[in-house]
């Protein structure tokens, strides 16, 4: 063998190891990011460090709750069950849609899964086709945004109009569909935006989806958690939109089970039925012995879950009013969610530049609003829900001090 030869050979070698083993389905999409919780990360060292960037509810989960699951656990509920879930579980929740979202279906059309994230994987990959698009509000919660592209589809986002207090337009939707358009992706009551959509912009969005025979995907996470007597609807209780409608809700917030890793997903039988090859593909079904402690959750008693509510309630004015007496900030007040939204776009710096020096300088972690898209940038998003009223006070405390320090960034 001659040394030019033996020299192509090491080169085809060399090029073979760089070649990438993964699909392109991991290789041609978006980079996995936690954004502000990556950067958290380096400080864990720091005793003084204040989440306010993660959505995980800071209080317990209720007694009766786990001592249902233990329970059950001791009574040998250990081996397979439904695939679908607990038939006695999905007989309750659709009592509870019945009652409570005004949404009627037979407990074969529940599937319960591995959180709201898993419901929202095996929709999309039960209803996407390779380029098929779909328009998700910007705003928007980025755990969407991988899981379109992980199933072969194509995410086309419209803003929000910022100017009516993050108001649905349902022309502006109507304006960004093409003939590839196959869903919109409906996160209602908000994240990061604190709005609870009205049945008038409910309306009109499902005007858009019927005429242009759309399915929505509804993220119905914080249905629970609104105040002030503000109404949570579901847009699947809409004329003729449950049969294009994949509800999706969990026990993460309310109930604060964000650990145990228990949604479901509610849609047509067609729908579940695909969702469902999907889901006992992936993972059987839901651990079973946990399945006792959703289920004792829906039963009650409901006292534990409206203390957290109102403790919620407690923080989110406190937050909304320390920031709004920040100096170059404002804040609207959320109508649910745990989670607030401060416009900071009059200091000059970008929602990232300010969240790295709020980290840097006062160590208080929370996440900038062009995490969530274009239209998030301009401001943070504070989880008002994450810790006790005690540390989010003294978190409140060290952004004044840094906001009144902050010279304001030129623009040139």
């Amino acid at each position: 063998m001659n040394g030019s030869h033996q020299h192509s050979l090491k080169q085809l070698n060399r090029n073979e190891r760089k070649m990438s083993r993964l699909s392109r389905r991991i290789t041609d999409t978006a980079a996995k990011s936690y954004g502000m919780c990556d950067q958290a990360a380096a400080f864990a060292a720091q005793s003084d460090l204040i989440h306010l960037e993660l959505g995980r509810p800071h209080y317990d989960t209720p007694q009766h709750i786990k001592d249902a699951a233990i329970r059950a656990l001791q009574d040998g509920e250990v081996h397979y069950s439904d695939m679908r879930g607990h038939a006695a579980l999905r007989e309750a929740l659709a009592r509870k849609l019945a009652s409570g979202n005004a949404i009627h279906v037979d407990p074969d059309q529940i599937v319960i899964t591995n959180g709201l994230t898993q419901a929202s994987f095996i929709a999309f990959m039960a209803l996407l086709n390779e380029g098929d698009e779909v328009i998700v509000l910007d705003p928007y919660y980025p755990q969407h945004i991988g899981k379109i592209e992980i199933a072969g589809g194509r995410v086309v986002t419209v803003p929000v109009d910022a100017g009516a207090g993050f108001a649905i337009r349902a022309d502006w939707i109507e304006r960004s569909i093409t003939a590839r358009t196959r869903a919109i992706v409906l996160v209602n009551p908000a994240n990061p935006t604190g709005r609870v959509y009205t049945q008038g912009e409910l309306e009109g969005l499902a005007e858009v989806a019927i005429r242009h025979d759309l399915v929505v995907i509804s993220d119905e996470v914080y249905e629970c958690i609104t105040y002030d007597q503000t109404k949570h609807i579901s847009i699947a209780s809409l004329p003729r939109m449950a049969e294009r409608t994949v509800s999706m809700f969990a026990f993460t917030k309310a109930y604060a089970m964000d650990g145990w890793r228990l949604g479901y997903a509610v849609a047509s039988k067609e729908i579940i039925e695909g969702m469902s090859k999907i889901f006992t593909s992936e993972v059987t079904h839901v651990n079973t012995f946990i399945q006792y402690g959703a289920l004792a959750a829906l039963k009650g008693p409901f006292e534990p879950i409206q203390a957290m509510i109102d403790a919620d309630q407690r923080n989110r004015d406190l937050m909304v009013r320390q920031l709004n007496r920040m100096p170059h900030v404002t804040c609207e007040m959320p109508q649910g969610s745990i989670y607030a939204f401060p416009n900071i776009s009059r200091t000059g710096y970008s929602s990232q530049q300010l969240a790295e020096q709020i980290l840097a300088s006062v160590h208080v972690a929370v996440e900038a609003g062009s995490f969530y898209g274009a239209a998030g940038e301009g401001h943070l998003r504070l989880c008002f829900g994450a810790q006790s009223y005690e540390v989010t006070e003294e978190a409140m405390d060290r952004l004044s001090r840094f906001f009144a320090a902050l010279p304001v960034a030129r623009r040139d």
